[in-house]
């Protein structure tokens, strides 16, 4: 799965992709797209709290991905990973429930923007820290061979991350114990404001793979074809024992780093060239063009998902929120006594 040949045959898996499943992909790549605009109106409001980082833009390659995994395997995410879960199929009322603090949340409201973890559907936990969960997901891979279940781990990084040393001990220990992990890099061409091209010795973070004696292949993350069929063949060749891959997506980022942030290092060009190749519109096109769905189809698709995402928020707002006194419940122990109603901890008043 390197060079030319792999993406070739990619291309030609790619025609293979069940109709069912290309219709859940556009549905979920909707779904994430909704929620996330709809988280950027809670912040405003102040509905939500803290820095949140979305994906938009990036859908292609979040649902490809994940529909090319198995629905037992894995995946890690990066802080910007609100819509891996729901591309994994978790349900997005526990995910909006999270994002506004309630109880109902995938983490209890414990766990808010950058930190999301659903275990029902394998998310084994996003953090804000760069290519943090990389170790997590060489773990998640180990537990798995080990077990000898056949999972494997789909593990999201960005091409900031690439350069970051838990990036270089993860593939390294990978791929000498060959492990079922799938590197996937989101590379949306920045670390916050910073070009890749400023840090990266080489043209695509896939060419790293080099160096681990690994494979790694580069596609076009806004094509969820390509990215379905680069991840299931990386997938496929991890879970028949031959150890890690890297697949590079490149793909971009629609709005700022962070909601919020406002700074000028895109040139104005650069973003609409980009916007032209939304991924939910090519996908649309191409599933109207393949005779797989209408175009009524796929309105109704949008309509049944706003619903869905309005219903979600009403019963978020109607949740309760977390006891502070429930603080450090569901930890391995807690760690001293704890009250917060009269100010005294571990029986000293503060």
């Amino acid at each position: 799965m390197s060079g030319k040949a792999a993406i070739s045959g990619t291309h030609e898996m790619a025609n293979t992709i069940p109709g069912g499943t290309l219709l859940e992909g556009y549905r979920r790549m909707v779904r994430i797209r909704l929620f996330e605009e709809r988280l950027a109106v809670l912040l405003k409001r102040g509905e939500m709290h803290g820095a949140a980082h979305t994906s938009i833009g990036q859908e292609a390659a979040v649902v490809g991905a994940l529909l090319a995994a198995a629905p037992d395997d894995y995946m890690t995410g990066t802080h910007r990973s609100h819509g891996h879960p729901i591309g994994k199929g978790s349900d997005v009322g526990h995910l909006i429930a999270e994002l506004m603090a309630r109880k109902t949340g995938v983490c209890k409201g414990r766990g808010g923007s950058m930190h999301l973890a659903d275990f029902a559907v394998g998310s084994l936990g996003e953090s804000g820290i760069v290519a943090s969960a990389m170790p997590v997901a060489v773990g998640a891979g180990l537990s798995s061979k080990l077990r000898k279940t056949g999972q494997v781990c789909i593990c999201f990084f960005g091409d900031g991350a690439s350069n970051e040393g838990a990036f270089h001990e993860s593939l390294n220990l990978a791929s000498v114990w060959k492990l079922p992990v799938v590197f996937f890099c989101e590379n949306n061409g920045y670390a916050i404001t910073t070009p890749s091209s400023s840090t990266l010795g080489v043209a695509n973070v896939s060419e790293r793979a080099a160096a681990y004696g690994i494979p790694g292949v580069t596609v076009d993350g806004q094509d969820f074809f390509a990215v379905y069929a680069a991840t299931a063949e990386a997938a496929a060749r991890a879970r028949n024992g031959n150890g890690p891959s890297i697949v590079e997506a490149k793909t971009y980022r629609f709005e700022e780093h962070a909601l919020g942030l406002v700074l000028k290092y895109r040139p104005d060009e650069e973003v609409a060239q980009w916007r032209k190749r939304d991924p939910i519109d090519l996908m649309g096109d191409r599933l109207v063009a393949q005779e797989h769905a209408s175009a009524d189809d796929l309105a109704t698709i949008r309509k049944e998902e706003a619903e869905r995402l309005e219903a979600a928020v009403e019963a978020a707002r109607k949740a309760p929120h977390p006891e502070p006194d429930d603080a450090f419940d569901e930890v391995y122990a807690k760690p001293f006594p704890i009250r917060f109603d009269d100010r005294m901890v571990g029986g000293s008043r503060v």
